[in-house]
C-alpha cells in the first residue's frame, strides 16, 4: 500500500494535471493515477487554446502540464483505478498493481467519444490529419468553407449540423443507422440549406485528402472532413461505486467548488456536465483543488 496523500486524482488530463499543479503549489501531497486514454492526447493541435497563437499538440500540450506538475511535487503514476470506497477519514483507490490512501479524491476521468463504425486504425488515421473532427467548438474555424459532413442520426447530430453552417456553406448530415429526425429538426435543416441523406452510410475510407462515405445505395460522398455527432459517455462508474450523486445526462453533479454529494469527493472536466473544452477543464482543476485544499485546512485547525 503506497503511503496516504492527501488527495488522490484519477485522470490525467488538462482537468486532473492542473489540480496536481494547483495541489502541489498548496505543499500537498497528491498523486496522479492516468489510465493514459484521454481525449486530449489525440488532439492534432488545438488552436483555441489561451497563450498559443500557432496552436499546440494536444501531446504537447499534456506534456507541458505534466512536467510543471513534477515540478512542484506532484506524482504521476500509469494505471488504471478500478475501484475507490469511502472508508474513515478518506477513501481507498485500488489499481492492478496497488492500493492508494488518501483524504480527498478528484474524478477528472474525463468521457468517451462515440465513434463512427469504421476500422480503429484507419480511424485514428483520419483524426490525425484532421478528416474526422469531434469538436465543432474548437476546431469550426479549420473546416471553414471545406465540404463538411456530420454523422448523426438524431436531434443530436442535426444541432451539430446547424452549428457548423455558420462556417461553410456545405454541411450534410448523414446517418450512421437510421435517420430519427422529428419533424422541426428537418424544417430548420432544410431552412438553413443543410442536405440530409437518409440512407445509411455503409463504410467510410480515406481516399487521398478527402474522406469518402459510402452507401447501402447510390454513389459516394467525398468530405473534407467530418464530425461525429454521435454523443459521448461520461467515464461515471467510479463517482457511482463511492455514492456520487449523477445528473440524467450522465454526468457527475457537483457543486460551485466542484465537489459531489460525497463529502472530500471532487470531480472536474468533462466528467462533469458543462462545455467540453481544455480552457474549461482546466478552470474546473484550480478551483476543485483550491477547494481541496481549504477543506484540508479546515480539517487540520
Amino acid at each position: 500500500m503506497a503511503e496516504p496523500v492527501d488527495c488522490i486524482i484519477i485522470g490525467g488530463g488538462p482537468a486532473g494535471l492542473t489540480a496536481a499543479i494547483y495541489l502541489a503549489r498548496f505543499l500537498r501531497q497528491c498523486v496522479v493515477i492516468d489510465a493514459g486514454d484521454g481525449r486530449a492526447a489525440t488532439i492534432p493541435t488545438s488552436h483555441n487554446l489561451p497563450g498559443f497563437p500557432d496552436g499546440i499538440n494536444g501531446g504537447d500540450f499534456l506534456d507541458r502540464l505534466r512536467q510543471q506538475a513534477l515540478l512542484y511535487g506532484a506524482k504521476l503514476v500509469s494505471g488504471q483505478v478500478e475501484s475507490i470506497a469511502v472508508v474513515t477519514g478518506g477513501f481507498i483507490a485500488q489499481t492492478a498493481v496497488g492500493t492508494h490512501v488518501a483524504s480527498t479524491v478528484l474524478i477528472a476521468s474525463g468521457v468517451v467519444n462515440h465513434r463512427p463504425k469504421m476500422p480503429a486504425a484507419l480511424h485514428d488515421q483520419a483524426l490525425a490529419i484532421g478528416l474526422i473532427r469531434y469538436c465543432p467548438v474548437c476546431d469550426g474555424f479549420e473546416a471553414r468553407g471545406r465540404n463538411i459532413g456530420v454523422l448523426g442520426s438524431d436531434s443530436h447530430g442535426a444541432r451539430e449540423a446547424e452549428f457548423l453552417r455558420r462556417y461553410s456553406d456545405r454541411v450534410t448530415l448523414l446517418a450512421q443507422c437510421e435517420m430519427t429526425l422529428a419533424v422541426t429538426d428537418r424544417a430548420r435543416l432544410r431552412d438553413q440549406d443543410i442536405t440530409v441523406i437518409d440512407v445509411p452510410v455503409r463504410s467510410l475510407e480515406i481516399e487521398g485528402q478527402r474522406l469518402v462515405a459510402r452507401f447501402e445505395r447510390g454513389g459516394p460522398l467525398y468530405f473534407d472532413t467530418l464530425y461525429p455527432g454521435l454523443g459521448s459517455s461520461p467515464r461515471t462508474d467510479l463517482a457511482r461505486q463511492a455514492g456520487a450523486k449523477v445528473g440524467s445526462d450522465g454526468s457527475i453533479v457537483t457543486d460551485a467548488h466542484q465537489q459531489t454529494d460525497v463529502p472530500g469527493l471532487f470531480a472536474a472536466g468533462d466528467v462533469v456536465e458543462g462545455l467540453d473544452q481544455i480552457s474549461v477543464a482546466t478552470g474546473h482543476g484550480a478551483k476543485a483543488a483550491t477547494a481541496i485544499h481549504n477543506l484540508l485546512r479546515e480539517r487540520e485547525t
